[in-house]
């Protein structure tokens, strides 16, 4: 696992004292103390205006001390010097795992080693480096006589750490980026020692921090570094970060700037909890309101976050985690409503086949085509095991559950809280499923139909669910690949990504994916054709809205944390006919609701609804 660590440590001449930069500076605080902690008594006394002042006191030419002054410094002094040296970062590496686990490909000339005496106590020793120790540490990593590297900018610079084809060292590396400090290039070209062409698998990127909250604003630079970088050489976002930062380490995203707007609208609220306006204009020296209430031109986003690292670290840990709260909620949203712009994206399946290939648009000029395909898509389920799910017990926090009424099976684990736009933290925990991760509101669980179970009872309903979970599953996606920039209005609004694929016949594909409604309209110009399978697939989808006859709409909804098809409009005279099609229903808020299964069973009893009650409209969400 190579480790990134960007350290300079300095020589000292007192070989006894640990090399590292917590020495360095105790030795620079012990000095100043020595030197500048102002010891000189001073007296009172009145100017020749009337004014009192102070004035420092000389006997014989000499300055007098102040004993209690001198007696605070050398109190002060002596509790430094007693205090236990903390080595950096680089030596707890090297000293928790040995030199034999450990490849350093630094600069240093000499570093301290933990080895083992004759009477088997361990103690430090100041180890020296050949200068041509670099090259060996790094050839010792490549060819897996060594599992963990550090290299900095001074050893690093010039090689290569990629998990390279012809390297014994195949494995996956997990980069750690330590001390990213201010140079956004410097990292970047740390990161590229281990992401490079020929290699068997590419790195995980992983940015640390300290639990100093805007120490995250140095690693959102370099994030958004790599996210320019792929737009600006490929045309492509995911070039330059390739997937491997998170959404929320870029603190500068359209995301992050509406989070900030919203953080700033609940500081003038008063609504952030142990900061109030008047603190945080203080502390931040930015105006948010003028004589007309909040200012419509507020301060940016990169002004905010500097402005964070000025701040003491308990009011930095406050508004930052308010707004990476804010800003969660947010990207969470985005993804969960498929409206998230990942920017180009590559699909994997065990499987493409095109199914259906039709040309929707000619341009009259070039005669370039815009085509519509329809694609087979085959993926491999991986549904978590029981053991897995069994080992989520280690945390003592985690609970087994049973649905009483479905009786499916879930482990609860905390999840992290999100702030909504009013102000108010949302605590929520996830429930782990055979197939899936919902997140639900912890105040809804007692809501639900989830109830706490025994080893053996939920051993064996997760086993059951196991035991239905098919090795594949099939489904359709609609794709407009070719000319798309004349007809790129005409294509659906709730998201611009554009993908890519390729099929087993070996034809690569990059388009836009579409719904199956937007896909019948366009080939048949009336959707009121549209198959069952293809009007609950795409109700599934969450993007459609279906009207049938005597003005019932189907859509879906979100109930209890669940995805649930909902059937409005019907009247008391069909409510018996449409529970006998295999329709359900719950009371709401005291209304009385119905909803069209969403299991296996539920594109079999849409096509009964929509035998009785023929399809007369299908229309995208937005436009709904």
């Amino acid at each position: 696992m190579p480790r990134n660590h960007r350290a300079f440590p300095r020589k000292t001449g007192d070989s006894s004292r640990p090399l590292g930069i917590s020495g360095n500076v105790a030795e620079y605080v012990l000095d100043y103390l020595a030197h500048s902690f102002p010891t000189q008594l001073y007296e009172p006394f009145t100017d020749s205006e009337g004014n009192l002042s102070s004035r420092p006191v000389f006997r014989d030419g000499q300055p007098v001390l102040c004993r209690e002054a001198v007696a605070r410094r050398d109190r002060l002094i002596e509790r430094l010097a007693s205090l236990p040296p903390v080595h950096g970062a680089l030596d707890q590496i090297v000293q928790r795992f040995g030199a034999d686990m450990v490849a350093e490909v630094t600069g240093r000339s000499r570093r301290i080693v933990r080895k083992t005496g004759r009477n088997s106590v361990d103690r430090l020793v100041v180890e020296n480096r050949a200068p041509s120790a670099n090259l060996a540490e790094a050839q010792a990593f490549m060819d897996d006589a060594k599992r963990i590297l550090v290299f900095s900018d001074a050893g690093g610079t010039g090689r290569s750490y990629h998990a390279e084809l012809s390297a014994k060292n195949r494995r996956l590396r997990v980069h750690y980026l330590l001390e990213a400090g201010w140079k956004a290039d410097a990292a970047i070209q740390g990161l590229g020692r281990t992401n490079r062409t020929n290699q068997a698998q590419p790195p995980l990127f992983r940015p640390i921090a300290t639990n100093v909250k805007a120490e995250k604003r140095f690693l959102s630079t370099i994030a958004r570094r790599l996210d320019t970088l792929g737009a600006i050489t490929k045309g492509q976002r995911q070039t330059g970060g390739q997937g491997l930062f998170r959404p929320q380490d870029n603190l500068e995203s359209q995301y992050a700037r509406d989070a900030l707007r919203q953080l700033y609208v609940l500081l003038v609220a008063g609504k952030v909890e142990d900061c109030s306006l008047g603190v945080f204009e203080d502390a931040t020296g930015l105006k948010l309101t003028d004589s007309n209430g909040i200012k419509d031109e507020l301060p940016p986003i990169t002004t905010f976050l500097n402005r964070l690292l000025a701040l003491t670290i308990d009011l930095q840990n406050i508004l930052f985690t308010a707004f990476e709260q804010l800003m969660n909620a947010r990207i969470e949203g985005a993804i969960a409503s498929g409206s998230y712009d990942a920017g180009l994206e590559t699909l994997t399946a065990e499987s493409f086949i095109v199914t259906d290939r039709r040309t929707i648009y000619t341009h009259p000029g070039t005669a370039a085509e815009t085509r519509l395909l329809t694609i087979t898509q085959r993926e491999r389920n991986q549904p978590v095991t029981l053991d897995e799910a069994l080992d989520r017990l280690s945390d003592p926090r985690a609970r087994l559950l049973v649905n009483s009424q479905s009786s499916r099976a879930a482990v609860q684990i905390p999840a992290p809280s999100v702030m909504l736009d009013d102000g108010e933290v949302e605590r929520r925990v996830r429930l782990i499923r055979p197939m899936e991760r919902p997140a639900f509101s912890l105040a809804m669980m007692p809501q639900t139909h989830w109830r706490d179970a025994d080893r053996e009872t939920f051993a064996s309903a997760w086993a059951a669910e196991l035991a239905a979970v098919p090795e594949f599953v099939d489904s359709t996606i609609h794709i407009v690949a070719g000319l798309l920039l004349p007809i790129w209005k005409r294509l659906p609004n709730e998201s611009t990504r554009v993908y890519r694929l390729q099929t087993d016949a070996g034809e690569r594909i990059v388009g836009r994916k579409v719904s199956a409604t937007w896909a019948t309209v366009a080939l048949e110009g009336d959707a009121t054709n549209l198959s069952p399978d293809d009007a609950f697939a795409a109700l599934m989808a969450g993007k459609t809205v279906i009207d049938l006859a005597e003005e019932l709409q189907l859509r879906r909804v979100r109930v209890m944390g669940a995805n649930r098809i909902e059937l409005t409009g019907f009247t008391d005279a069909m409510r018996e006919r449409l529970s006998a099609y295999g329709l359900f229903h719950e009371i709401i808020s005291w209304k009385l609701r119905m909803f069209v299964p969403t299991d296996a069973t539920g594109a079999a009893i849409l096509a009964r609804v929509m035998e009785r009650y023929p399809l007369s409209r299908v229309s995208e969400r937005d436009a709904a």
